[in-house]
C-alpha cells in the first residue's frame, strides 16, 4: 500500500503503518495508547507513523475520540485505479450485422440480443455503420418495407462514428458517452494501411462501465 497525498502516490508504506491502518480500519476509533499496546510499542515510537498517516489522509484524528480509518480516501483511491483500467479488459462482444442487412431483420436481432446499438460491417469485417434503437425506430414510422430497406441507408457512417481503442482507458470512454450523448462505443483498432478504415474488436457501454464499477468496488473492499 502506497501513502498518497492530495491524489498523488507518494512512498509506499511502511510495515508498521499498513499495520497501523489495519488496526485503525478494524476497530477505529481507536486511541494512539490503544494502537501502541495492540503492537506492543510506545506512544512515542509511533507519533512519526501517525503523523505522516494523518496529515496524508489515509487517518483522521479527533480529539478525545482517537484515529479512524478515511473512508472516502480508500474510496477515492479504488475509484481512480478503477477508471485507468484499460477498455481492453472490460469491453463485451459486440452485436454485429451485415450493412446489406434488412431494417426489419435488424429489429429482430436488437430484441433478440436485448441490446441498444448494432455494428454494421462490411464483407471483409470492418466497421462500416452504427445503427441505435432511435435509427431503427425512425425507419420504422410510416415505413412499410422495412424488409426491403438496408440497415445502410439509416446507419451513422464515419467520420461520425465515435471509437474507441482498447488501449484507452474507462475514463476516456465515460468521457466520450457524456460528450458525444452516445450509449455505446465500438472497440476498433486501425485495419492495416487502410486509413481510417476499422476493425471491430468489441463494444462499451454505460451498463459495461457501471457493472465493472461495482464489481471492482467490491471486490476491492477489504
Amino acid at each position: 500500500m502506497f501513502i498518497v497525498f492530495k491524489g498523488v502516490s507518494l512512498i509506499k508504506l511502511s510495515k508498521r503503518q499498513d499495520e497501523i491502518l489495519q488496526i485503525v480500519k478494524q476497530n477505529g476509533p481507536i486511541t494512539g495508547k490503544e494502537i501502541a499496546e495492540k503492537l506492543s510499542v510506545t506512544r512515542a515510537a509511533l507519533r512519526p507513523d501517525l503523523a505522516i498517516l494523518t496529515m496524508s489522509g489515509n487517518l483522521d484524528a479527533r480529539p478525545r475520540v482517537g484515529y479512524f480509518f478515511n473512508d472516502k480516501l480508500a474510496v477515492k483511491q479504488k475509484a481512480k485505479k478503477f477508471i485507468q483500467q484499460k477498455v481492453s479488459d472490460f469491453k463485451a462482444h459486440p452485436i454485429v450485422v451485415e450493412k446489406s442487412t434488412s431494417v426489419y431483420n435488424a429489429i429482430v436481432q436488437l430484441f433478440l440480443e436485448d441490446v441498444g446499438t448494432l455494428y454494421a460491417v462490411d464483407s471483409e469485417g470492418c466497421l462500416a455503420g452504427v445503427i441505435s434503437r432511435k435509427d431503427l425506430l425512425r425507419a420504422a414510422l410510416g415505413n412499410k418495407n422495412l424488409q426491403e430497406l438496408p440497415v445502410s441507408v439509416i446507419m451513422t457512417r464515419m467520420p461520425n462514428i465515435i471509437t474507441i481503442h482498447p488501449d484507452e482507458t474507462l475514463l476516456e470512454a465515460a468521457k466520450k458517452m457524456i460528450n458525444y450523448h452516445v450509449d455505446s462505443l465500438p472497440v476498433v483498432t486501425e485495419a492495416g494501411d487502410r486509413g481510417s478504415t476499422y476493425l471491430l474488436l468489441g463494444r462499451i457501454t454505460k451498463t459495461t462501465i457501471t457493472r465493472a464499477y461495482v464489481e471492482f468496488m467490491d471486490e476491492n473492499s477489504n
